[in-house]
């Protein structure tokens, strides 16, 4: 069992290449500009508004929250795309604006209102996005200066771009971005990303906010089928503690002019878009609240990819199996159980492990391994390889989760308090 079959495309290929942090001005769509203000919503004093302006109507697609407890700026966003008439998106964190009743939509609404006036469009070409602490009412005061502050320093750079990158944070320790440049025969386009989020996450399309810019040309059903088959083996597949939150939202945008995609072009488009968010989702468990280790969960054999999906889910979310890679443990006993106890088949006589390249069960019994030196292996590694073949199906996927620590635990017992 080597966990190579069937393996997604790499992170990257000749078409596109990604890169973060050291990214260039030359990297970002054109269409777009960018500002991050601190406007006195978060008590850090942090940045916390968030403003990307269109310079002219673009495509939008969206991905929202599974949760049936849904937070205004969700219910706005999500009845405005997919569309070809956005002008902006404005975002604040430190407050979700989530279970906040009619003053909460009446606030979302105003929002949108303000950046309007400010971009010269109407209302309904703006969309909204809040996250943070669930159950209080916006600071609407610090929210209309802080538009007005972002609007006068929204800009087509690199800075700006990182600006609203940094003001979508609340828990994460670190800022999440990602930017490629896509060949299509003898056209190049340019993708620019950001996310946030370390903790709430279990997103079925948590808390998690991501917004994606291009300058390819779609229209709106490309966008919104390419996002949807980007969500599917990206943030679909990831967990820290498997909550899905109230606010998770994923946007598309594309300023792209002229002729649309073609079939052939769209297929390589879709692949940077999946590589994209794939990168952003692992940056998300990466950063998961208080995690030493990401799991990298490969299933195999599994009877088709739904079956699959469900037990790397279940092997995911269990507190004993996250503890085990935070303890450095390879136990497979717990590993090869929790696919057991998933809703899914199975063949236990065909069913095989691997943890850091090390085949350590094989059908159906355990074999023989050196256990100090793997433990110390899974140690040294921030990013955990578990292999697990199932069966003989056609099942494959890739689903990536943080361990459990004591540090998660104090800090979430102290969130609000």
């Amino acid at each position: 069992m080597t966990g190579s079959e069937n393996a997604p495309p790499s992170e990257t290929s000749d078409s596109f290449k990604l890169a973060h942090d050291h990214v260039a001005e030359g990297d970002l769509p054109e269409g777009f500009r960018f500002a991050g203000v601190t406007c006195g919503i978060k008590p850090s004093g942090k940045p916390d508004l968030s403003l990307i302006v269109s310079d002219w109507p673009v495509v939008v697609a969206g991905v929202y929250t599974q949760n049936k407890i849904v937070a205004a700026p969700v219910v706005l966003s999500r009845g405005r795309t997919p569309t070809d008439t956005i002008r902006a998106v404005v975002t604040n964190s430190g407050n979700a604006n989530a279970c906040t009743g009619d003053q909460g939509m009446q606030d979302a609404l105003e929002m949108c209102d303000l950046v309007a006036e400010m971009v010269d469009c109407q209302p309904e070409n703006v969309l909204v996005m809040s996250t943070g602490i669930i159950g209080k009412h916006l600071p609407m005061d610090c929210i209309r200066k802080g538009i007005r502050d972002a609007h006068q320093q929204v800009e087509p750079s690199l800075a700006g771009f990182i600006r609203s990158a940094e003001a979508i944070r609340t828990t994460d320790k670190n800022r999440k971005t990602v930017t490629t440049q896509v060949d299509v025969g003898q056209r190049q386009f340019r993708v620019a990303a950001m996310a946030k989020g370390a903790g709430m996450i279990a997103p079925n399309m948590a808390t998690m906010l991501s917004c994606i810019v291009t300058d390819a040309p779609l229209t709106t059903d490309m966008a919104q089928t390419s996002l949807r088959c980007a969500a599917k083996t990206s943030f679909n597949r990831v967990s820290v503690d498997g909550h899905t939150s109230t606010n998770d939202t994923l946007l598309l945008m594309s300023s792209g002019q002229g002729t649309p995609l073609n079939p052939n072009e769209l297929q390589i488009f879709q692949q940077a878009l999946t590589q994209v968010a794939v990168h952003l989702a692992k940056q998300l468990v990466a950063d998961g609240e208080g995690a030493l280790h990401v799991m990298a969960i490969r299933v195999e054999g599994a009877t088709d990819e739904s079956a699959a999906e469900t037990i790397a889910r279940t092997v995911a979310a269990s507190p004993l199996v996250k503890t085990a890679v935070t303890g450095s443990d390879p136990n497979w006993g717990r590993i090869v159980s929790a696919a057991g106890y998933a809703d899914a088949e199975i063949s236990p006589e065909n069913t095989s492990l691997q943890i850091c390249g090390i085949t350590i069960y094989r059908d159906g019994a355990p074999v023989p391994f050196d256990e100090p030196a793997l433990s110390a292996k899974m140690k040294a590694s921030t990013e955990v390889p578990i292999v697990l073949r199932v069966g003989q199906g056609s099942g494959t996927v890739e689903y990536w989760s943080s361990d459990l620590t004591s540090s998660y635990v104090e800090f979430n017992s102290e969130y609000t308090t």
